[in-house]
């Protein structure tokens, strides 16, 4: 069996930036590059909206058993927004990687930190993205045409907090070029699916070689 052969595990991608620093794009981009690659689909007790399918834009669950969940350690990351439930339930992102298909994960560095310190977090690989500056970072925000100033002021105050966590990340990338970011986590996440943590199939091949040593003699 050839390297190129091996079962791989998939990856449990975070990617966490402040808001207008490119994130979302990115995420967009790397779901076009693998089509293997997942979106990791969030739980919530609100209410569907009209058109949203259960499994699809999210799972959702009553508050009773959204809880129930979170004590069976059903759920990697949650958090209350709101009044409302959020969280990344365990069993599909588990099932995805142990069939070699990457989960990509768009969370705050609080829930970057629950999926890290969860059941699964030997497989994540984290990514945060900063703006090249916090001029540019508002003209981003600014020029999107999404928001009000008093949000953008909100936005731009929550920047910091977010910008503070970079040292917890793997991985930390400078979004001064679209291409050539997507590029930078194209190759971070291409070496990261040959770590040995992903390469179920190494023991096997280890004894194989063992093996062969001893019949020699």
């Amino acid at each position: 069996m050839s390297n190129n052969e091996m079962a791989r595990r998939g990856l449990l991608i975070i990617l966490s930036s402040p808001s207008g620093a490119g994130k979302t794009t990115l995420a967009k981009r790397l779901l076009a590059w693998d089509s293997e690659m997942r979106f990791s689909v969030s739980a919530t007790t609100r209410a569907p909206r009209s058109g949203e399918e259960h499994g699809r834009e999210y799972y959702f669950h009553t508050r009773e058993e959204f809880t129930q969940m979170v004590v069976r350690g059903d759920m990697l990351e949650h958090a209350e927004v709101f009044g409302n439930f959020y969280g990344s339930p365990r069993g599909p992102v588990e099932g995805a990687i142990n069939a070699g298909r990457d989960v990509l994960f768009d969370v705050d560095w609080q829930g970057g930190q629950q999926v890290r310190n969860s059941a699964l977090g030997k497989h994540v690989l984290s990514i945060f993205i900063l703006p090249p500056s916090i001029p540019e970072l508002e003209r981003r925000l600014i020029s999107r045409g999404q928001d009000s100033a008093d949000v953008i002021d909100s936005r731009m105050a929550k920047s910091r907090d977010e910008i503070s966590h970079w040292p917890e990340y793997d991985y930390v990338l400078v979004n001064d070029d679209l291409d050539a970011t997507e590029q930078r986590l194209k190759t971070i996440i291409s070496a990261e699916r040959l770590r040995l943590t992903q390469q179920p199939d190494v023991v096997e091949i280890v004894r194989k070689l063992n093996k062969e040593f001893e019949d020699r003699h």
